[in-house]
């Protein structure tokens, strides 16, 4: 039996997943001996009900559920405006620590595990769940930016360390434990993507998001490296305030509704009830995009679907009748967005669906190529989510 009804309104809970009784008993053991009430589901609709009704601190979750793949479960649970914040500590079979983080996942656990094991990484989503406030790393040359990236976000629920050199942002993360880290590229010491490769070497911060922001233009093949190297890449323009906390609150776990009112994100509160529960499919063969896409496109409330190839996303527009609108990435391998569009278009039952084209850069003749092939209008990398969201407006009222 678990504490579901001991639980009072000062407690701190951990949501258990796990289908196993005898190691579900095992994690609701270490909890309560660290003071957290435990509950425990056995498939992925009592967790979904669970987490709705109790709000638990921090959740653990077994992907090899007996009802529903425990992917999915995550991905319903980060889609949800009442569970997107909580932690989530994810435990399988398989090497899956990347797909877990890109997921929304704090960390990742392999079966099978040591107690050691078990105990550490225990101890580290707990310790992430009664933390008070979170540590955020700044690395910033340019004294009047960084000046006003902390004012913007150092809070009583933040704290900020801000740095100017690389080697500065070095010696803080071997001193201090950091839950999100956002970097400029232009560093006069070092460049920021080697910066990101020592950060990602060292054990305290390699599974940390870090967070770019640019001034500069791109090319794709700077893009693609830093998107494999970062969480998400945010260009310095109006609107990166506003995306800058948009990305800080989904990373970091927070309820958005702590933050001050003067910091939230303007976007939240700015047409968002039109495309509130709109579901959107992404097609993109870089699950990082993906992983930015999302987190941006769940702020306005819309529930986000997602393939890695042109064939995967026909699968899903055939096999679902609630899709309402389709991002798709031109460049991607074996089958092309053009391609995926065309196809698309060639059924009667799918075909009339509102289809954006995601281009890598705004080059002449791209907005013609994309129309020739079937697509609703388009947009470039990097995303100005502001402009990608009216146009999703547009075409959802059409």
């Amino acid at each position: 039996m678990d504490d579901r009804a001991s639980i009072d309104p000062d407690d701190r809970t951990l949501l258990v997943v796990e289908d196993d009784p005898t190691f579900a008993r095992l994690v609701m053991s270490f909890a309560h001996a660290r003071g957290f009430k435990a509950i425990v589901a056995h498939s992925g609709a009592d967790a979904l009900e669970l987490a709705n009704r109790y709000v638990p601190d921090a959740i653990t979750l077994d992907v090899g559920l007996p009802d529903m793949d425990g992917w999915q479960l995550l991905e319903s649970l980060r889609a949800s405006q009442a569970t997107s914040h909580i932690p989530v500590h994810v435990i399988s079979g398989d090497e899956q620590d990347e797909r877990a983080l890109q997921a929304g996942a704090v960390a990742h656990l392999q079966k099978p595990v040591s107690e050691e094991a078990l105990i550490g990484a225990f101890d580290r989503l707990l310790g992430f769940a009664a933390a008070k406030s979170k540590n955020v790393l700044v690395v910033e040359d340019d004294l009047t930016q960084l000046n006003a990236m902390v004012g913007l976000i150092d809070t009583g629920e933040i704290a900020v360390t801000a740095v100017s050199t690389a080697a500065a942002a070095l010696a803080a993360s071997r001193k201090e434990t950091f839950d999100c880290i956002i970097l400029d590229l232009g560093l006069p010491d070092m460049r920021g993507e080697d910066l990101i490769e020592q950060l990602r070497k060292q054990p305290a911060t390699q599974r940390v998001p870090v967070i770019v922001c640019t001034g500069r233009d791109l090319t794709r093949d700077e893009e693609t490296s830093l998107r494999r190297l970062s969480s998400t890449i945010i260009v310095k323009n109006g609107q990166a305030p506003d995306r800058l906390i948009d990305e800080l609150t989904f990373f970091l776990h927070r309820v958005e509704a702590d933050l001050s009112p003067s910091k939230k994100s303007s976007s939240n509160h700015t047409g968002g009830a039109a495309l509130a529960h709109k579901r959107v499919l992404i097609v993109d063969d870089d699950a990082r995009n993906i992983f930015a896409l999302e987190a941006a496109l769940r702020m306005y409330g819309m529930d986000v679907v997602s393939a890695e190839s042109g064939v995967q996303g026909v699968e899903i527009l055939r096999a679902s009748d609630d899709i309402d609108i389709v991002l798709m990435d031109i460049m991607m391998p074996e089958m092309d967005g053009y391609e995926t569009i065309r196809r698309i278009r060639g059924d009667k039952r799918i075909g009339d669906l509102p289809i954006i084209a995601l281009t890598a850069k705004a080059m002449k003749g791209d907005r013609e190529a994309c129309i020739a092939a079937g697509a609703s209008e388009y947009v470039s990398k990097p995303v100005d989510i502001d402009k990608l969201t009216s146009v999703f407006k547009l075409w959802l009222n059409k």
